[in-house]
C-alpha cells in the first residue's frame, strides 16, 4: 500500500511518518516537495498532479494554516490552505477510491456552554482560522470521498514549538506569569494523534475494513480529561521543577486570569472540550489522560528519548 503524507515536518506529520510506516510505503512531503512532487498546499494544481502521479491508497493531510491570529489579516491565504487544498485532495481521493485523512479543530465551535462538543453539534466558528477549517471539512464531506476527519485540540510534541515549551522558556526568564483560566480543553500529543490514525486506518482498509464507508466521517480525537491553560501551565512547571529544579518562576507565582486580560486578534473558544465517544466506540479505543502524555513529553525533553 502507498500512503501520501503532506506536512511531514510539522508536529503531527513528523509522528505520522513513524506511525504510518507499518501500514505501507509512505511518500512524505513538506511544502518544499521532493523529486518533482508538490507538497505546497498553496499550489493547488501541483497538489492534484502529485496525487495522480503517486496513486496512493491513503492521503494523510497533516499540513494547514495554523497561525490563528495572523489568519485574521490573511483570510484568503488561510482559505487556500485550509479549505481549497483539502477540496483538491478530496476530489482526487474520490477519483482514485483512496481514503483521505484530515485534521481539524475545536475552533469550528463557538466555545459556549460546558458540555463536551459532539460531532453532531452545529459548528459556529469565531475566527477566520475556525471558519476556514470548517470549510475544509465541508469540502471533504461533499466530495463523496472516503474520509477520516479528526478534530482535535491543544496539540503538542517534543518536536516543534508549543505551549508547554513556551511556559518552560518563560519560567527561566520571569518570576511571575499570568495564564488564562477560562478556556478549557485537553492537551493532546501528536504521537497520540498519529497512533490513533494508524489504528483507525487498519480498521477501514482491506482486508479488515473492506473500504467500509460506514466508518467514513468526522471524529473527535483528544486525550481524556480536561484542563484550563492555567492548569496545563502549572502542571508543566511543577513537573519541570521536579526534573530540573532551576527556574525563576515558582508555581505559587503563576497567576490565573480571565481571557479578557489579553487582547488578541482572533477570538478563542472558552469551551474546547470534545466528546470522543464516537471514536472510542467505532475503533475500540481507550484514550489516555492528558497528564500522561504531557509527562512523557517533559521526560523526553529533560532526559532525551528512551531506547
Amino acid at each position: 500500500m502507498k500512503i501520501l503524507l503532506l506536512g511531514k515536518s510539522g508536529q503531527v506529520g513528523w509522528e505520522l511518518q513513524r506511525a504510518l510506516s507499518v501500514l505501507g510505503e509512505v511518500v512524505a512531503l513538506d511544502r518544499h516537495g521532493a523529486e518533482g512532487l508538490c507538497g505546497d498546499l498553496s499550489d493547488l494544481q501541483g497538489l492534484a498532479k502529485t496525487v495522480r502521479r503517486v496513486q496512493p491508497q491513503v492521503i494523510a493531510n497533516a499540513a494547514a494554516y495554523t497561525a490563528v491570529d495572523k489568519a485574521e489579516g490573511e483570510p484568503e491565504l488561510a482559505r487556500t490552505l485550509n479549505a481549497q487544498a483539502p477540496d483538491v485532495l478530496a476530489r482526487e481521493a474520490q477519483q482514485l477510491g483512496a481514503w483521505l485523512v484530515h485534521y481539524s479543530t475545536d475552533y469550528v465551535f463557538d466555545g459556549s456552554g460546558d458540555r463536551p462538543w459532539r460531532e453532531t453539534d452545529a459548528p459556529a466558528p469565531l475566527s477566520v482560522y475556525g471558519q476556514t477549517k470548517l470549510e475544509g471539512e465541508r469540502q471533504i464531506v461533499s466530495s463523496g470521498c472516503r474520509h477520516l476527519i479528526f478534530r482535535t485540540s491543544w496539540v503538542y510534541a517534543v518536536r516543534g514549538n508549543n505551549f508547554a515549551k513556551t511556559i518552560l522558556r518563560l519560567a527561566c526568564e520571569r518570576e511571575q506569569l499570568s495564564v488564562v483560566n477560562d478556556q478549557i480543553g485537553a492537551p493532546t500529543g501528536a504521537d497520540l494523534l498519529a497512533d490513533v490514525t494508524a489504528h483507525a486506518l487498519r480498521h477501514v482498509l482491506p482486508p479488515v475494513g473492506h473500504n467500509n464507508l460506514a466508518q467514513s466521517g468526522i471524529y473527535h480525537l483528544t486525550a481524556s480529561g480536561e484542563a484550563s491553560w492555567y492548569d496545563y501551565a502549572r502542571f508543566v512547571l511543577e513537573n519541570a521543577i521536579r526534573a530540573e529544579g532551576v527556574f525563576k518562576l515558582r508555581p505559587d507565582n503563576m497567576v490565573s486570569v480571565p481571557s479578557s486580560t489579553y487582547s488578541m486578534p482572533a477570538r478563542r473558544p472558552h469551551n474546547s472540550r470534545l466528546d470522543t465517544a464516537k471514536l472510542r466506540a467505532t475503533f475500540g479505543l481507550s484514550l489516555p489522560d492528558w497528564r500522561l502524555g504531557v509527562s512523557r513529553m517533559l521526560a523526553e525533553l529533560f532526559e532525551g528519548p528512551k531506547s
